[in-house]
């Protein structure tokens, strides 16, 4: 079963000056870099205010990511931090192991719908070991968080469709996925699409109001 001293969260964040640069046609660059930082602090957030985790860290080479992770008492780690988020997260679950965690959950930076509550939920899918707990993006292709047990139990590979080559990669080293869909981190702000998506959804977030403020109109 897991515990509180069993499931470390990994969250990998690139340089935010050159971060959403598939928002471009919706947003300028200095407010993609803010919006970067704030969907980074919802994030941040979220995971800081879950009890079922035994602790938090980031990944990444950016100061001003390295300054809010600190800010919210992560670990800030920067092995595989230029190497692209999967780079960055098997570099992470290569320390992780070798520290002797028991497990390790990474969610993306970019998943500002994410609430306490369903980073809760993946925790309590959590009951074996080895194991495999995976959170699909909103279009079925992404995978938008993944718990393993050890931390690198199955070899992740992100991108566009990752998630069937990581329900088969865990099947090929028998391992059936438990698979838990999550609406809040399901939706994560890439494309203009799933930002007209986001602002149609009421919330709190850091990111939401930072784009109201700047009067952001997405359709």
């Amino acid at each position: 079963m897991s515990s509180v001293s069993d499931v470390w969260a990994v969250v990998p964040l690139k340089h935010t000056i050159h971060a959403k640069q598939r928002l471009a046609g919706a947003l300028g660059a200095a407010l993609r870099q803010q919006l970067a930082l704030a969907m980074a602090y919802d994030v941040l957030a979220a995971l800081a205010a879950s009890p079922g985790l035994a602790g938090l860290a980031v990944v990444t080479l950016d100061p001003a990511a390295s300054a809010l992770a600190r800010s919210f008492g992560a670990r800030v780690l920067t092995q595989g931090a230029a190497d692209g988020q999967t780079g960055a997260v098997n570099a992470a679950a290569y320390t992780l192991s070798r520290e002797g965690s028991g497990a390790m959950l990474t969610v993306p930076g970019d998943v500002p719908l994410i609430t306490p509550q369903e980073v809760e939920q993946l925790i309590a899918a959590h009951d074996r070991r080895p194991d495999f707990v995976i959170a699909p993006a909103h279009d079925g292709r992404g995978s938008n968080a993944v718990l393993c047990a050890p931390p690198n139990a199955v070899r992740l590979q992100f991108g566009d469709d990752s998630l069937l080559p990581h329900l088969a990669a865990a099947r090929a080293l028998g391992l059936e996925p438990k698979i838990v869909p999550l609406s809040g981190i399901g939706l994560d702000v890439d494309h203009p699409r799933d930002l007209a998506a986001f602002m149609g959804i009421p919330s709190q977030t850091r990111a939401r109001t930072l784009l109201a403020d700047a009067h952001i109109m997405v359709r």
